[in-house]
């Protein structure tokens, strides 16, 4: 960093305008890859950085890991910055903005799933008991077993919730061959299940 702080000392000693030439020798140091301004820089603007991460997303952790992505990607990106172009502090506000809309979309799409979860679930559901998650488990693997047209009925009957006169209209099938292939499905997943469960 001898050309930033050696830069900023001979300007000094000469009356000119010390912080404005520093700043331009630390955006040249950070473009050159020199880590002693990337440390500069991060002690200069993180705080700016961070209060407008904060101000857009009102969460102290979140503007945090903005803050740590920002200074993080500048400098992996650094090559891509010429500090004839712009300021360093302007480029990385730049950086804090695509981040900080980053953060926003993630945050949404998170609530999105939430509320469509919480929306989904009735008001007084519990988590289902490990019996449970194992019956529909075998329940599922039994149903792949049948023969395809049995197999589609009592997917449609369980999952879809249909009567047989629906399936029928769906299916195209007979009314009469949609009830023998539910009568017929559930008697052989019955047997299947007692099977498994050890039930005679």
């Amino acid at each position: 960093m001898s050309a930033l702080w050696g830069g900023a000392q001979v300007i000094a000693a000469d009356g000119a305008r010390p912080s404005a030439v520093e700043e331009e020798d630390l955006a040249r140091g950070f473009a050159a890859g020199d880590e002693a301004c990337l440390k500069e820089a991060y002690r200069r603007w993180a705080a700016l950085v961070y209060t407008l991460a904060h101000r857009s997303l009102a969460d102290a952790e979140e503007a945090k890991d903005v803050t740590q992505q920002v200074f993080a990607g500048a400098w992996r990106g650094r090559a891509h910055y010429a500090p004839e172009r712009g300021a360093l502090k302007t480029w990385l506000i730049g950086i804090t903005r695509k981040k900080i809309a980053d953060a926003l979309t993630q945050s949404s799409r998170r609530r999105r799933d939430v509320d469509a979860v919480t929306a989904s679930a009735p008001p007084d559901s519990v988590p289902p008991t490990a019996d449970q998650v194992i019956d529909q488990v075998l329940l599922t693997e039994e149903l792949q077993r049948l023969p395809p047209q049995q197999r589609t009925v009592l997917e449609m009957a369980f999952y879809e919730d249909l009567t047989q006169s629906q399936i029928a209209q769906r299916t195209g099938l007979p009314l009469g061959t949609v009830k023998s292939h539910t009568r017929r499905g559930l008697s052989r997943l019955k047997r299947r299940l007692e099977v498994d469960s050890g039930t005679h």
